[in-house]
């Protein structure tokens, strides 16, 4: 009897599941990377023979294009098993600026909270326009704290 690794490898060799190899391939490739680089990573995904990586940070960029002949070299001298019907021929990064979307937001219910300042403050100002408005302000804060 298969375990469920075994009927998963079995699936993915069929030809009506080629992405799954082009998945696992890109995530083999991913793992490669430094793990601070790997939390960078949005995704990734596979066009034209070029691998592209799609990082959500400018500085990762810049670490990505600093170790990224590397990278190639270290493909092109051993290709992981999950890479074999997958031909890479370039990798490339860029950087995507547009906020993750998240779902399952649920929205926040409007906390209200009780007035603590009472309006006892004496308010000595000279300029009758500027006392007149704190004036106004306790008046307010009064009517609130009493309600």
């Amino acid at each position: 009897m298969k375990n469920a690794a075994q009927i998963i490898n079995s699936i993915q060799d069929k030809p009506q599941f080629t992405k799954l190899a082009k998945f696992k391939c890109i995530k083999k490739i991913q793992s490669i990377f430094v793990p601070a680089l790997q939390k960078m990573i949005k995704f990734a995904y596979i066009k034209n023979d070029t691998l592209f990586f799609v990082l959500n940070h400018p500085g990762a960029k810049q670490e990505f294009d600093n170790n990224i002949q590397n990278i190639k070299s270290a493909l092109n001298f051993h290709t992981p098993d999950e890479c074999k019907e997958t031909p890479i021929k370039e990798i490339k990064a860029f950087v995507t600026h547009t906020p993750d979307i998240k779902l399952d937001i649920e929205p926040k219910e409007l906390q209200l909270y009780s007035e603590r300042a009472s309006g006892d403050i004496e308010v000595n100002i000279k300029d009758e326009k500027l006392r007149a408005l704190a004036k106004s302000i306790q008046e307010i804060i009064k009517r609130h704290h009493n309600s």
